[in-house]
């Protein structure tokens, strides 16, 4: 859903104290127009049709308002803008963006001062078009009155910046990255220092106020290794200074956080950002969590997207797993938002992010765009 504002300009006229319309009849005499007065409209239907039809088409004419305009009528043939079917197409897209703005009020007074942490990352975040959407959509969320939070990843542009310095990404059987110390530097400098200024950017573009953090800054996120000797500097969320993330959204800014934090000894970890997400949407009891994937959600059949499952429980959720509906990359995904469900998240949602305006779609609308988990 693409939303646009036309601005619409008229003619005005002005009018005797009595209401009749002021006509005036030009004339290349400079002497006479010093001189010329306004006509009333029941002198101008005095006129002989002979006088009118030449003061038509020899100093102007009269539109369709009464009043006398110089040059000529336009025409059909002249004026692409008399095509009938073109106005009622901009009439009916006109009606059709204030209807869809109508049907998304009870939604913006729901969710209007709510946190909604929101997780973007994947095949979205290569296609700049789309990067765009998305930051706009958030940029009006901000606008609505919500309370957004933009947690990222940046995993293919890792990867590319990896091959550029000739080391090769691994990854280990449960998908997260293997990350060495040269891997790690590789990480941090991708996630802190070009993807999170760069949306920074695009959110002050879109007339929107961002600060990018990570999660060293301040100490937002406290972090320990998992499994230094497989993983290297991979990490899990052990605390977030909810504080820091409150104060930046009363300040009304976008917070915009790269899920890198460091330990105890200083060390920079690398963590799964859907797991930075929903451990920010627990610690402040948010209003929803969005995971923005490569997919359209959880799905029956994972070739068939007509089998989409709109709505699920947790305790569902635990039986499409048992019975291997939910596999691979979709697991990891479904546990964070449980485990956020069960933390005091209100709603947590998984969304296809390449699709245009698919967090909007989500968000303003009964019907949704991908899966929606509640408690």
């Amino acid at each position: 859903m693409k939303i646009s504002m036309h601005f619409r300009g008229g003619i005005t006229s002005k009018s005797t104290a009595n209401g009749s319309v002021h006509l005036v009849q030009r004339t290349s005499n400079a002497k006479a127009c010093s001189a010329q007065r306004p006509l009333g409209l029941r002198q101008v239907k005095a006129r002989s049709m002979a006088e009118f039809s030449s003061l038509e088409s020899e100093d102007g004419y009269m539109n369709e308002d009464g009043v006398f305009a110089e040059g000529k009528p336009a025409s059909p043939d002249d004026n692409p803008s008399f095509d009938e079917s073109e106005q009622e197409r901009r009439s009916n897209d006109a009606f059709e963006r204030v209807r869809v703005l109508s049907d998304a009020l009870p939604f913006i007074q729901d969710f209007r001062g709510r946190t909604v942490v929101v997780k973007y990352g994947g095949a979205a975040m290569k296609d700049e078009t789309l990067k765009e959407l998305v930051v706009k959509d958030l940029v009006l969320l901000w606008c609505l009155g919500l309370k957004p939070i933009l947690v990222h990843g940046g995993g293919p542009e890792i990867n590319s910046w990896l091959t550029k310095l000739d080391i090769a990404p691994n990854f280990s059987p449960s998908g997260l990255r293997i990350t060495d110390k040269a891997t790690m530097d590789v990480v941090e400098m991708v996630l802190v220092g070009r993807v999170n200024k760069s949306l920074v950017a695009l959110i002050d573009q879109a007339g929107g106020k961002a600060v990018g953090v990570c999660g060293k800054d301040g100490q937002l996120i406290r972090a320990k290794a998992i499994n230094k000797e497989e993983l290297g500097f991979v990490g899990e969320v052990t605390a977030v200074n909810c504080e820091l993330l409150n104060s930046l959204c009363d300040a009304g800014v976008i917070p915009v956080v790269a899920s890198v934090a460091s330990d105890s000894d200083g060390n920079a970890l690398n963590i799964n950002a859907d797991t930075v997400a929903g451990e920010i949407a627990a610690g402040l009891g948010a209003e929803k969590l969005i995971l923005m994937t490569d997919v359209p959600g959880i799905m029956l059949d994972k070739d068939d997207v007509n089998t989409i499952i709109s709505k699920a429980s947790i305790k569902e959720i635990r039986q499409l797993t048992e019975r291997g509906i939910i596999v691979g990359g979709m697991i990891p995904k479904v546990q964070c938002c449980t485990a956020s469900l069960a933390q005091g998240v209100k709603a947590a949602h998984i969304i296809d992010g390449r699709q245009p305006h698919s967090l909007l779609v989500e968000i303003m609308s009964p019907e949704g765009s991908g899966t929606m988990i509640t408690g």
